[in-house]
């Protein structure tokens, strides 16, 4: 039995299934792919796998993207660019009217071991993608969710944002710096990768745009709550060097910027309570890092 759909997510969904003769398949589809199983309704998305010869899985928004600064046609433009780097899925059918994406459904291995040398590799080859017309700017982000938050969840806002002057000041601390722009995932959570038929793939593009790599790194270190040594060895694998203290300085203030995002995020949603165990761990983490740079 198929997951039931809130209904007006399943309006789009049945809209978007009734344009299968638009999807940019291989071979034409012989009629109108059946709903097979929900696999995930997520905060800002719902995704349904779908068969009609092949599998495909489709994504239909559950936030209004450009209030969370996602730009839905740059995402599709990365997500061709990592399909012919071998990087992603193939996108089948983009709508952004309706809200929805199309991709080829990557059946997962058994296995979904990975080492942090084959994530620093993912990393590194996204990062050489083509330039896209869209760029993370982080302090406009943080401005954004600040002031969503302060509308959401006043409990949780008033409580993190005695540290908004500290992340200001790195935001400040980073801008001086001028890195490199590069192609980033900027959400290459364990969730958003898959081992299928033995190798490494980057799903779920929704947040890519061009931006520091050191960002990239902390995101997937944060979030992936990748133990000391399993970082070093990330950071190590990816810079091919051992890392200097300018580089650890970068990368524990994107660190800071990070979580400082994550909870302004999970807080504009209005998911959390400030006594909540969730909210406690990541705020802890946020501290911990913030007294690290510190010393």
């Amino acid at each position: 039995m198929v997951t039931a759909l809130p209904r007006p997510v399943h309006i789009k969904l049945e809209q978007t299934l009734a344009q299968w003769h638009q999807w940019g398949t291989d071979t034409p589809l012989n009629g109108k792919p059946e709903m097979q199983e929900v696999m995930g309704q997520g905060l800002s998305n719902h995704s349904v796998r779908v068969a009609c010869e092949q599998q495909y899985v489709v994504r239909i928004d559950g936030i209004t993207p450009a209030q969370h600064g996602l730009n839905r046609q740059v995402e599709w433009r990365a997500l061709n660019n990592a399909h012919a780097a071998g990087l992603a899925p193939t996108p089948r059918y983009f709508n952004p009217e309706l809200g929805s994406l199309v991709c080829d459904y990557l059946p997962p291995d058994e296995n979904q071991s990975h080492t942090t040398a084959d994530l620093a590799e993912l990393l590194r080859r996204i990062h050489a993608l083509p330039a896209l017309h869209q760029r993370l700017d982080i302090k406009e982000r943080i401005n954004r969710y600040e002031h969503l938050a302060g509308q959401h969840n006043a409990e949780i806002w008033q409580d993190i944002r005695k540290v908004s002057t500290q992340i200001h000041s790195i935001l400040g601390e980073l801008s001086e710096l001028q890195e490199p722009l590069v192609c980033c995932h900027n959400d290459l959570l364990r969730d958003n990768r898959i081992v299928s038929a033995g190798k490494l793939w980057a799903v779920d593009w929704e947040y890519c745009a061009m931006g520091s790599y050191w960002f990239d790194l902390a995101a997937l270190c944060c979030g992936d709550t990748l133990d000391e040594q399993n970082t070093s060895h990330l950071l190590c694998c990816y810079l091919q060097r051992e890392p200097g203290k300018l580089d650890m300085q970068k990368f524990t203030a994107n660190c800071c910027l990070y979580r400082y995002l994550e909870i302004l995020w999970f807080a504009s949603q209005n998911k959390w309570q400030g006594s909540g165990e969730d909210y406690r761990e990541r705020t802890k983490a946020l501290h911990s890092i913030l007294a690290a740079r510190s010393i």
